[in-house]
């Protein structure tokens, strides 16, 4: 997802783009011998940052990004130079429809519960991710959701997903700690939100407005994966943005 904004903003920045355990390039290892939850992703992302030395850095939050890096900023606050958040949630209303049956698996852990989600898994539901809520469907490459639905499919996948869809049951009893560090250390933040996304809706947007001072808010018109649409429109935003509430 974040293939055509690195190079926009490479010139100028130091990019760091880790895939996470489970997902992307990096190594998906059984959940015999790894536990698949937000709370060991951020464990691994944070070692990951010292192993670079990575003192100070800004924080790209989308999607599953969002609590992974909200549980970094919330415990390194000093590293923390602002914040680009991308239809990345951290308000209960930003839980809606989609969830509600994620919600009933956090609520009765049973196979019948489990086994519904599956289905969320499959190249349709990929497909539907990437060109939900788009302006022009024509445009989104059928790369996305192919190379996405590869990486899915490998053996032993769906249950690296189907835990992390009830790990992520752990997000919303942490949502006022991550609130309670924006409005004590107000980093510089911008949202760029595609607002016709049915999975993090843009009622998960509105809510920073309540904690954030030094706030610049953009709702695009696009989907969850706001980058293959308007990528560009969002690499322009950020450079303008970094250049002024980042310390070069």
């Amino acid at each position: 997802m974040f293939r055509n904004l690195i190079p926009q903003l490479a010139d100028k920045y130091h990019i760091v783009a880790p895939d996470m355990p489970g997902f992307g390039q990096s190594s998906a290892p059984s959940p015999t011998e790894f536990e698949y939850s937000f709370d060991h992703m951020a464990s691994v992302i944070d070692q990951f940052t010292q192993e670079l030395d990575l003192k100070k850095f800004s924080l790209y939050l989308m999607d599953y990004g969002a609590p992974v890096g909200f549980r970094i900023a919330h415990k390194h606050p000093e590293k923390i130079q602002s914040l680009i958040i991308q239809n990345g949630n951290a308000y209960d209303e930003g839980l809606k429809d989609f969830w509600k049956p994620i919600k009933l698996y956090w609520e009765k852990d049973t196979t019948e519960n489990r086994n519904a989600l599956k289905s969320l898994l499959t190249i349709e539901a990929t497909e539907w991710q990437y060109t939900h809520g788009v302006r022009d469907k024509s445009s989104i490459s059928p790369d996305n959701w192919t190379v996405d639905q590869r990486l899915l499919d490998r053996e032993g996948n769906n249950e690296i997903q189907l835990n992390m869809f009830k790990s992520y049951g752990t997000n919303p009893a942490l949502y006022p700690q991550w609130q309670e560090y924006l409005r004590t250390h107000q980093p510089p933040t911008l949202i760029v939100w595609g607002k016709n996304d049915h999975i993090f809706p843009a009622d998960g947007a509105h809510p920073y407005k309540r904690d954030l001072k030094d706030l610049e808010f953009h709702l695009l018109d696009t989907g969850h994966f706001a980058l293959e649409e308007d990528g560009e429109k969002i690499a322009e935003l950020m450079r303008d943005f970094l250049d002024r509430k980042v310390k070069h």
